[in-house]
């Protein structure tokens, strides 16, 4: 089944890939009007033409650096200048040369780190609403941060009242305004928390996000052979497998549609034709238990054995609070009765290795205590799975038949995800055991 988009307004944000250059616009603005519905569209900084090409945004940062240096700026900006000056050329918009004479004089004067990395996007967006005949909307005037940097839900009300009307209208993504009204940006990607902002922000029917993929795979397509397209995933199933590196989408622009129940849909903007991926609160059960499989390396685990750990009083907390004393989070903690094990990022550890095991030691004692480095987790996601008999069998069986060794295992109470570790060498035919037991078998 085939889920279609009803209902208006509809929200469209394109990426920097997609807005690459004036061949790359064109596409966009022949999307924006096949459909009267799309009347409000977010775009990001222009995105690498070619692999060896520089990022707009990119260059701005390096623009920042070098003023920062007391090194000349001019050369950086030249470049910037060209690629802006082409757009507005091609898209017979000519009074861009006037907007990047403001900011380069601003940049003299001196700006701060996140105005000059919002000026990607506010001079695409002034371009491309400039050729579409449409309203630019600066987003510094309506998208606010709070003191501590998270989104201030008053950014709802002055969204919705900026964008009152029946205008088309193009805003700028990637940055919004503090209390004060200097510029900040969100984090890099950011852009697409812009579009589910404004997507929040007018009650749109759907936010579609354009960019240079089909939508979201079932596996890695470096790791697994034409993975099938994942065509519905929910909002837990999609946040289990970006938590594992499944990224076609910033992870925090889930959260401003989720709690309106808005539905992302991700497209390709160089094949519109193609269905994409829908991100929906519920979805229908299909004849796969799982929706995907995502995984990572470079992960390490320290594993605390002692007779009696479960009527030791506070015995986790005391682990735990070794490794705060270094700055170092943790992903999981499966435990049994006389032993647990906890699972961080390799890189937290840094230096700290030696002595986060000397302090272990000396606080609790241990019977044995060991740091295992070099793993990947896996993690297998479905909402299927929490209701079918014989799921973890399959995948188990699944391992063991690819001579693959589950170091760890661990399942949320969600039961919509299945996490295993394995030894990094192990990963891709790991990855690939699995989804061939669930999905080409």
């Amino acid at each position: 089944m085939t889920r279609t988009v009803s209902g208006s307004p509809l929200v469209c944000k394109f990426g920097g890939t997609s807005v690459a250059d004036a061949a790359q616009l064109q596409k966009v603005i022949s999307i924006v009007r096949s459909d009267p519905r799309r009347k409000y569209v977010v775009v990001s900084a222009p995105g690498k033409r070619y692999a060896a090409d520089r990022k707009i945004t990119d260059l701005l940062y390096l623009c920042y650096h070098t003023a920062q240096e007391g090194v000349d700026t001019s050369p950086v900006f030249k470049v910037i200048r060209d690629r802006f000056e082409e757009l507005g050329r091609d898209l017979n918009v000519p009074a861009i040369g006037g907007w990047l004479d403001e900011v380069e004089a601003a940049l003299a004067d001196g700006v701060t780190r996140d105005w000059i990395a919002s000026r990607g996007e506010y001079l695409h967006a002034r371009l491309v609403a400039s050729h579409l005949g449409a309203r630019f909307v600066d987003a510094a005037e309506c998208l606010r941060f709070t003191p501590d940097g998270r989104l201030d839900p008053i950014t709802y009300s002055l969204m919705a009242d900026a964008l009152a009307g029946s205008d088309l209208s193009v805003i700028s993504g990637f940055y919004g305004s503090d209390a004060d009204g200097r510029v900040k940006t969100f984090p890099r990607g950011g852009s697409d928390i812009s579009g589910a902002v404004v997507a929040r922000a007018v009650g749109a029917a759907a936010y579609e996000n354009w960019t240079d993929v089909d939508g979201l795979l079932m596996a890695d397509p470096r790791v697994v052979e034409s993975p099938r397209l994942i065509r519905e995933v929910t909002y837990k199933e999609l946040r289990e497998l970006s938590y594992m590196g499944a990224t076609v989408l910033h992870d925090e622009a889930v959260f401003p549609v989720r709690e309106a129940g808005i539905p992302i849909l991700l497209r390709n903007t160089n094949a519109p034709e193609t269905g994409g991926t829908w991100i929906v609160s519920s979805r229908a059960e299909t004849e796969l238990p799982i929706v995907g499989v995502a995984g990572r390396v470079g992960f390490s685990t320290i594993y605390v054995e002692k007779s009696m750990m479960n009527q030791e009083l506070g015995f986790g907390v005391r682990v735990l609070e070794v490794l705060e004393r270094y700055g170092i989070s943790f992903e999981h903690v499966p435990t049994g009765i006389d032993s647990m094990s906890v699972v961080m990022r390799t890189e937290e550890l840094g230096d700290h290795r030696e002595a986060v095991m000397r302090d272990l030691q000396r606080v609790l004692e241990p019977d044995r205590l060991e740091l295992l480095e070099d793993m990947a987790l896996i993690a297998t996601v479905g909402q299927g799975m929490s209701h079918r008999i014989g799921i973890a069998s399959r995948l188990f069986v699944a391992l063991a038949d690819a001579k693959v060794n589950i170091r760890m295992i661990n399942q949320g109470a969600s039961e919509i995800t299945i996490i295993v570790g394995v030894a990094s060498s192990d990963y891709e035919r790991a990855v690939q055991a699995i989804y061939s037991a669930f999905v080409t078998n």
